[in-house]
């Protein structure tokens, strides 16, 4: 049999488990939380809180007494001792792994346990049913005769004293693939692990441009880092030139909207799909899992349990998280996870929206840290980025980044909101009016958000936005100084208060 039909027929037979998963996912979510719950009575956090004292079939009710809510800050001390070495910590036995996030609103990043049993059962087994989904839609797709792009973050591993090692998901997902993925995978292990972000760009757009490559994966904002350069250095105009067998692009990391229509122009094919993942160092947690349609469909039975934190009542002492069955359709929830990376009740700082309950699908709208809301517009990240880029579209223009924050009068009282923007074309600044694009941000953030367009009423309470234009490779500049240039790392969207715009602009000298 040939080998792309052989991995076709291995990927289509996963179908059988995600068809189940999508019609029994109550079922499905009962049976994580058993084997979790299970796992968590022999580890020492289960035994601080209570738990080996209950019987094998702990209820829910039970699990959400004994057990409160956590951020970073309550559980990393028990992380930090995973790390030393102590077994049975969080998780059964030792654990090996431990991904640092890219930390994006501030300097400090995460440090997040990795086990066996989650790389296995989550990370590899969200990846496999990616390419199963797709595969059933697209039943012609010829994707492993050829090679798999993936951009990953740019730290290399590091050991501790223990025996463990720390770095980028990437790398230790990298570390760890199965053969008949990591045949497929570019570029070689070398220069993905390479933390030198700039020549990892060089050496990649190299190795990559006479390769047969047919899927793309990474954060949008880095890929098109690398795929410019692989275009400059081809002097090809399209990347279906390059690649003429290219067939999926698989994002996640950031909102997709701001970024379409260029990866639409600079492949310039209808023969490539996309795909959204939600991929995040603590999980892998949903996938598009239809072509027509713009939500993702909520993965039940990987290692994973779910409860969700009404989002208006998050810093409410009374307010009760939620299990699946009892989430609304349409409504916004505070995403609050148990895994087998030993996270227990974590409340992981994601604003999720409900858009399917049959089977349960899911948007990432935005993070509890990133917002504006200062007059009571409660500006979200996807709200934001998608006024952006339909703004922008009217003239003619894309995105690469941006960071809005609220303007404040000199009595300190907001009276609007400060947008910079930084253009992936190369065009003259000079020439661009930012009143004309301020006038159609504000028109599109009126008509996605119904509490900003009361706040606008005649400049009563919210004037006007300011939109400020920086120069292509500004906010790299920026991340180079803050030492987070690659990969993983992404560009703070929203914030309610100004030091990170303000940081953006002093260390920007071309605005």
């Amino acid at each position: 049999m040939p080998i792309n039909k052989l991995f076709s027929s291995i990927i289509r037979a996963r179908m059988y488990g995600v068809n189940s998963m999508k019609g029994n996912p109550i079922v499905a979510q009962q049976q994580v939380f058993k084997k979790l719950v299970q796992a968590l009575r022999k580890t020492k956090y289960g035994k601080e809180h209570h738990l080996h004292t209950f019987s094998d079939s702990i209820s829910e009710s039970v699990f959400r007494t004994q057990l409160p809510i956590s951020t970073y800050d309550d559980i990393k001390p028990w992380i930090f001792r995973a790390r030393e070495g102590e077994v049975d910590v969080l998780w059964p036995g030792e654990v090996s792994w431990f991904a640092k996030t890219s930390g994006t609103t501030t300097d400090r990043s995460k440090v997040l346990p990795v086990t066996n049993e989650s790389l296995h059962s989550n990370h590899f087994k969200g990846g496999r049913d990616l390419l199963a989904m797709f595969c059933e839609e697209k039943s012609k797709a010829k994707l492993y005769t050829g090679k798999h792009l993936i951009i990953g973050g740019s730290s290399a591993l590091h050991p501790s004293r223990s025996g463990s090692y720390t770095g980028d998901l990437s790398a230790i997902i990298i570390n760890n693939l199965p053969f008949w993925v990591e045949s497929r995978r570019t570029p070689s292990r070398d220069v993905a692990m390479l933390e030198d972000w700039e020549k990892k760009v060089e050496l990649i757009a190299e190795g990559v441009i006479d390769q047969d490559v047919r899927i793309l994966a990474g954060i949008p904002s880095w890929m098109l880092v690398v795929v410019r350069r692989v275009l400059e250095k081809s002097g090809k105009n399209s990347l279906i030139e390059v690649w003429p067998n290219l067939q999926l692009y698989m994002h996640g990391g950031v909102g997709f909207d701001p970024y379409k229509e260029e990866f639409m122009k600079l492949i310039n094919s209808d023969q490539v799909s996309y795909m959204e993942t939600y991929n995040a160092s603590e999980g892998f947690f949903s996938i598009q899992d239809s072509l027509v349609r713009d939500d993702m469909l909520l993965l039940v039975n990987h290692g994973v349990y779910y409860e969700f934190l009404p989002y208006n009542h998050v810093d409410s002492e009374m307010s009760e998280a939620l299990s699946l069955v009892d989430v609304e359709l349409g409504k916004e929830y505070a995403l609050v996870i148990s895994t087998n990376a030993g996270l227990w009740r974590y409340l992981i700082g994601d604003v999720v929206k409900v858009t399917c309950v049959s089977p349960y699908r899911i948007k990432v709208v935005g993070r509890l840290s990133s917002y504006i809301n200062v007059v009571g517009e409660e500006l979200m990240v996807s709200q934001a980025e998608l006024a952006v880029s339909k703004a922008l579209q009217l003239f003619n223009l894309s995105l690469k980044e941006f960071t809005a924050a609220p303007t404040f009068s000199e009595k300190g009282v907001p009276v609007g909101h400060s947008w910079v923007i930084e253009l992936s074309d190369n065009v003259n600044l000079s020439d661009l009016s930012a009143m004309n694009v301020a006038s159609a941000l504000d028109m599109e953030l009126k008509s996605l958000n119904s509490d900003y367009s009361v706040k606008r009423e005649a400049d009563f309470i919210l004037r006007m936005p300011e939109v400020v234009f920086v120069k292509k490779g500004s906010f790299e500049s920026w991340l180079k100084m803050k030492n987070k240039l690659g990969g993983q790392h992404k560009i703070p969207r929203l914030s309610n208060s100004r030091s990170i715009l303000e940081e953006v602009s002093r260390v920007i000298p071309n605005r």
